[in-house]
């Protein structure tokens, strides 16, 4: 006697083991091909994604077989949902092509211009932006406005930052407030540009930006603002004076 039910079952499994067949499948290869479709690096996740609460915010991993962070020289992977915000892409705007500060009126410290400078960044390995100047401030008839060194008590350099309160400082710099700003700036505190035409020349500086040992936050639209400024006496020779800054926006991976 003949049992119906498990010849049913026999014929399934080879059916299937006949469309399997059908196809070009790689055994042992992490890639899964045929003649309509190509899967690489497949895996199965039992859960995964965002999860929200008005007190957190994480990306989990459930089921994936190696999850985590993996590195070695050279190279670093990130596996997971964990690192599901590195699909942002690394983007850098900034407000203005110019500063023009317009007439300036000597021993004050209200010759103000502002940039805003915006950065979409999902790499877990963070990014920096930097600034240089190419030269001091210069006029057609070859006249310079000096580089500021802050005021005597607290000085500064294109490197470490200082505090610049009185009237009678003079120079051309800047400080920097807002999202991922170095903490020398936190305080109010100046620098004055790195020069690429100093002897030797001075790499540019970074003035926003994480590393991971900053506790890296993928994020969109993070915003800060630099602050120039100028402050001339009253012998400075008139005149039209420029230079040109160079902001470099880096993603680190």
């Amino acid at each position: 006697m003949f049992n119906f039910k498990s010849i049913k079952i026999i014929s399934l499994i080879f059916l299937l083991f006949l469309f399997l067949s059908s196809k070009k499948v790689e055994a042992a290869s992490p890639n899964l091909n045929s003649d309509n479709y190509r899967i690489t690096w497949p895996n199965l996740n039992m859960a995964g994604g965002g999860s929200t609460s008005a007190d957190y915010n994480i990306s989990i991993t459930g089921g994936q077989t190696s999850p985590g962070l993996f590195s070695s020289t050279g190279f670093k992977i990130r596996s997971g949902f964990q690192y599901i915000h590195s699909i942002i892409p690394f983007s850098f705007r900034i407000s203005a092509l110019s500063l023009n500060f317009g007439e300036l009126t000597t021993n004050v410290l209200t010759n103000k211009k502002e940039l805003t400078l915006k950065v979409n960044s999902g790499s877990a390995g963070g990014y920096q932006v930097t600034v240089q100047e190419n030269k001091a401030l210069t006029s057609t008839a070859g006249t310079t406005i000096i580089d500021t060194s802050c005021d005597v008590a607290d000085a500064c350099d294109q490197n470490d930052s200082g505090t610049w309160a009185l009237t009678t400082t003079y120079g051309f710099g800047y400080t920097m407030t807002g999202k991922d700003v170095p903490t020398e700036f936190s305080t109010g505190k100046y620098k004055r540009f790195a020069n690429a035409s100093n002897l030797p020349a001075e790499n540019p500086v970074k003035i926003m930006g994480l590393t991971p040992a900053e506790d890296v936050v993928a994020e969109r639209n993070k915003i800060a603002t630099m602050s120039a400024r100028i402050n001339i006496g009253g012998l400075q020779a008139a005149g039209v004076y420029q230079n040109i800054l160079t902001f470099t926006a880096i993603p680190t991976f």
